[in-house]
């Protein structure tokens, strides 16, 4: 039987306007620019806001553009008719990833289904290439995965699954599992109970 992980997924923020050194700059889809592929090749990791179902034509906009792109998807099956149909649905929907110059930004949100380029207080957030290059394997391996929220030790999260679904909690880590605390802050005590992360979701 095969292993089960599960991909977290990063918390974006999604920007209407980038700044730059000198002067404000708002970036809208429609704005014409050239890629040089040569420079295109190189640069950061970007995420790419998409509009809905548009993650496949924003990649192949920018594989036409010479874009270095990145789409990871997870099977699903459709019924068709009669028969099943294998589909190739996006493991983050709404977002693409793609590495640039960020000199070069303009036309990549020129791409059509492009919404913006994920940023940061009105900067461009590149995204480490360890991430990317850790999901990429993931994808390409045998292993079956999930996409799921990011869930930090500390949080307060939702139990989704099993005896305990509904209870609400702290999540905390114990050795090498994670456990549930319940407090009763009137009186300052708690009790912890180990569940598995994948039962639990952000509260």
């Amino acid at each position: 039987m095969r292993g089960r992980l599960r991909v977290p997924m990063s918390e974006m923020k999604r920007e209407t306007s980038e700044k730059g050194d000198k002067t404000p700059l708002i970036i809208e889809p429609g704005e014409a620019a050239l890629v040089d592929e040569r420079q295109a090749q190189g640069g950061a990791w970007y995420a790419i806001w998409t509009r809905s179902r548009h993650e496949q034509v924003v990649r192949s906009e920018l594989e036409r553009k010479g874009v270095e792109s990145f789409l990871p998807t997870i099977p699903r099956w459709s019924r068709w008719k009669d028969r099943k149909k294998r589909i190739d649905w996006p493991l983050f929907p709404g977002y693409c990833f793609a590495r640039f110059d960020a000199e070069h930004r303009l036309a990549i949100v020129k791409c059509t289904g492009v919404v913006k380029i994920v940023s940061f207080n009105g900067l461009l957030a590149p995204i480490p290439d360890i991430e990317i290059d850790s999901v990429r394997r993931l994808v390409e391996s045998d292993l079956q995965y999930d996409p799921c929220p990011l869930i930090r030790e500390g949080m307060m999260v939702e139990v989704v699954h099993g005896p305990l679904k509904g209870v609400i909690g702290r999540l905390v880590r114990k050795g090498a599992h994670a456990r549930l605390v319940l407090s009763v802050d009137l009186i300052g005590q708690a009790v912890s109970a180990e569940v598995d992360a994948a039962d639990v979701r952000p509260f």
